[in-house]
């Protein structure tokens, strides 16, 4: 279920709220309609049965059994042809004769038999016909004993159900459009108020955007109280990774002051010994030198790497550094392209020098007459990825080599001076900052070597 519902806090909460919301007006909506069709027809119920007992009082019948009366219900819709609204009086005992009905009742409306629909204790009943015009109608009927003589009639007062149905139906239609312009303003000022209340967990997260992209060093600014001990709390442990990491470089400096010494008189004592004993205890303990000094990098970028991050600005160092070479190398050309916007390399200055300078030095030690330098943004859904390439016009690397180069101490070419150590450590930089090293033919001819690393926006 995770997979298919949103991340976002605000719209959980959000969506929680409207649902809870449209069920409440759903609710409402159906409690307001069923008590206001209950208080209608029981009002069209009561209005019924007082014109029925006003049509009673109304009527009599004379001597010779006719039916008399004028009887006034005082509502002209009995009087209007057709509406739907009807009284009628009958005979119901023998020595009655004669029928009176509204003048709206141009047609006789048939009425079921006793049997089907039975009079109560009272004389009463009520039942459901269809009008002239086809509409619903409701019937109140009673038997009534008009004199002495046991002389009975047959009353009938009948409503128009089909109007009260659409008087239901319009106050329907009408408290829905009420009730909906209202949830969708609460619905609105609901998601208005939690994104206001959402607004310092925003404010936390471009606060450690910030620390994180090396702009900021804590998370400065008010927060309510509920997040307040969040940031406190996230401070803490962004001061405990400081000072884990400058423990972890107070540690690699003593290491290396430590060793340095003793190196340093394997070396002198193995020059001084001379021979080929002398020799391969001068050659030991330079490798043994380069292998601690190469181990102490590593360990310093990976005590800065999950910490605060470093900012670096890529295109002044990659200038500064090919303006250094192109002295040293006059006899080679030396070509830089650089992008037009700003490139921050999220790392160490000094990683990002030794890097290039071990993959320039490469360049520039085979090739024939001419290197390229180049640094572009990655295009791509990942916009925080920059290249580094740099080519040269020399002999190149076999595809199936390529990766033996990467080793440690593995070199090609013996004829070149040199460790074997430059491309691995070139390998492990990248790696330890999550990006990616490519050794590929170059368009010149030679090697091309492209680096992509993080960038900070």
């Amino acid at each position: 279920m995770a997979r298919f519902w949103p991340r976002s806090l605000a719209f959980r909460v959000i969506a929680f709220s409207t649902l809870w919301a449209i069920l409440t007006l759903v609710v409402i909506f159906t409690l307001i309609t069923t008590l206001y069709r209950q208080a209608s027809e029981r009002g069209f119920d009561s209005l019924l049965s007082a014109h029925l007992f006003n049509l009673i009082g109304s009527v009599g019948v004379s001597e010779s059994g006719q039916l008399t009366g004028a009887p006034d219900l005082g509502d002209l819709r009995f009087s209007e042809p057709n509406s739907g609204w009807y009284w009628s009086v009958e005979p119901a005992s023998e020595g009655v004769h004669g029928e009176l009905h509204s003048s709206s009742m141009t047609k006789a409306i048939l009425s079921p038999s006793v049997a089907e629909v039975p009079f109560n204790a009272s004389f009463q009943r009520s039942y459901g016909a269809e009008g002239i015009h086809g509409e619903e109608l409701e019937v109140f009927e009673s038997e009534f004993v008009l004199d002495a003589k046991n002389r009975a009639a047959r009353f009938r007062v009948m409503g128009n159900q089909t109007e009260l149905e659409q008087e239901i139906a319009s106050f329907q239609r009408r408290l829905l459009t009420y009730l909906s312009l209202f949830g969708v303003g609460m619905i609105a000022i609901n998601a208005f108020a939690i994104l206001i209340g959402l607004q310092p967990l925003r404010r936390v997260r471009n606060a450690l955007a910030m620390v994180r992209e090396g702009t900021a060093q804590r998370l400065d600014g008010s927060f309510p109280a509920e997040i307040e001990p969040l940031a406190n709390e996230t401070n803490a442990l962004i001061e405990n990774n400081k000072r884990i990491v400058e423990r972890s470089r107070t540690q690699v400096g003593n290491l290396a002051h430590s060793l340095k010494t003793p190196l340093a008189v394997l070396l002198n004592e193995g020059r001084a010994l001379g021979g080929a004993k002398g020799q391969l205890i001068t050659e030991q303990a330079a490798s043994m030198q380069k292998q601690v000094d190469h181990y102490l990098q590593r360990a310093r970028v990976a005590a800065q790497r999950d910490s605060v991050v470093y900012r670096t600005p890529v295109a002044p160092l990659v200038q500064r550094m090919v303006r250094v070479l192109q002295k040293l190398n006059p006899e080679t050309t030396l070509t830089l392209s650089l992008p037009s916007t700003d490139i921050i390399f999220g790392g160490e200055r000094e990683d990002l020098e030794e890097l290039l300078g071990n993959l320039l030095d490469n360049a520039m030690k085979w090739a024939r007459g001419a290197v390229a330098v180049s640094v572009s943004p990655v295009p791509g859904k990942d916009a925080n990825l920059f290249e580094i390439a740099i080519e040269d016009d020399g002999p190149g690397i076999p595809e199936d080599k390529a990766r033996e180069a990467l080793k440690r101490g593995r070199r090609l070419d013996e004829t070149k001076p040199g460790t074997g150590l430059g491309l691995a450590i070139v390998a492990d930089l990248v790696n330890e900052y999550g990006g990616g090293l490519a050794l590929e033919r170059s368009a010149m001819g030679g090697l091309k070597a492209a680096v992509r690393l993080r960038s900070l926006q």
